[in-house]
Formats: structure tokens, C-alpha cells, sequence
């Protein structure tokens, strides 16, 4: 029987570290759109 709670904490962390990683990636996402509407910005500042 002191299998089934570890089961149930792999589980816990596979689908927090899922929930952790998609919110990454939408954030990367809205960044990279962001950064792609506005390139001249970024490629000034880091020339400058």
C-alpha cells in the first residue's frame, strides 16, 4: 500500500511540470511575437 501515494505524487509532479512548461512556452510565444512586431527596437538597443 506504500505504493500507490508515491504513484499519486509522479503523478502530481508530471502534470505540475506539464503546467509549468505549457505556461513557458505561451509566455515565449507572446514574447517572440511581440519581439517580431517591434525588431528594429531590439536590434538599436543591443547595437547601441
Amino acid at each position: 500500500m506504500k505504493r500507490k501515494p508515491d504513484i499519486l505524487w509522479i503523478l502530481v509532479l508530471i502534470f505540475s511540470l506539464g503546467v509549468v512548461t505549457t505556461g513557458y512556452t505561451q509566455g515565449m510565444w507572446e514574447s517572440n511575437d511581440s519581439a517580431s512586431s517591434m525588431p528594429v527596437s531590439h536590434s538599436q538597443l543591443s547595437e547601441g
